[in-house]
């Protein structure tokens, strides 16, 4: 058993319902909730480790509730359940600081495992890269400097210039791997799977989506030009840029 607590947001009684029952089966504490204004009260009293929630809801629209989460600093995972399938729909609401997007119909046992994966409590940014991951670190405590940048991997927390940036697990783990190797270009395949911690089957362009948000954080910074797109190859981190 795990004292992970999941909230559902879905009008749909019988297809909350279902979720629900799947994961509190893998071990999860749950709170369902069946439309945008009762998520909305629920979230102003309690926190939850990640959240799972419909498009389309009564009251407060699952793209505000996003919205409110992110603006508010919640890092907690987000994971969107909607019967709007279209590429533009995903990119848009994954670029507003949703962390992963199933369609309507999905298979409980994929959501169950996508939960699953978001909750992982180390990052994926190190994992298979060897020493030169570690000899990166300053002082061995995880905590890394790059430019104006400062990452506590421990406890989570990016920040630029001493002032901390909120960012989505998975944004985290974004710069996490930038950080940790510096002008190395990684591919959109390695940033997915070693970010997600997931095999990369199709290019829907989750990553491009992730990686325009995190610049978006940084830009009044200016420090969005650290993250450098290599045409035709990947991204790096380059804190030598203007």
């Amino acid at each position: 058993m795990t004292d992970t607590r999941i909230l559902v947001v879905e009008d749909d009684a019988d297809i909350n319902e279902v979720v629900c029952a799947r994961l509190a089966r893998a071990g999860y504490g749950m709170t369902a909730a069946y439309s945008g204004s009762e998520a909305r009260m629920v979230l102003e009293r309690e926190s939850f480790d990640l959240i799972v929630t419909d498009l389309m809801l009564p009251g407060v629209p699952g793209e505000r509730l996003i919205a409110d989460l992110r603006e508010h600093g919640s890092g907690a995972p987000i994971i969107v359940i909607s019967a709007r399938g279209a590429v533009d729909d995903r990119v848009a609401v994954l670029a507003m600081g949703a962390d992963d997007y199933l369609v309507k119909p999905f298979d409980l046992d994929e959501l169950a495992a996508r939960v699953e994966s978001q909750l992982r409590g180390r990052s994926y940014a190190t994992r298979g890269l060897g020493e030169d991951a570690a000899a990166v670190r300053d002082g061995g405590d995880g905590r890394m400097v790059r430019g104006r940048w400062t990452l506590d991997s421990a406890a989570r927390v990016f920040a630029v210039d001493g002032e901390p940036v909120p960012l989505t697990n998975i944004e985290f783990n974004i710069v996490e791997l930038l950080a940790a190797h510096p002008n190395q270009v990684f591919t959109k395949q390695q940033v997915y799977e070693l970010c997600w911690g997931e095999s990369y089957l199709v290019d829907d362009n989750t990553v491009t989506a992730h990686i325009s948000k995190i610049r978006a954080k940084l830009k009044a910074s200016g420090t969005d030009s650290y993250i450098r797109t290599v045409w035709g190859l990947g991204v790096k981190l380059d804190v030598e840029q203007p």
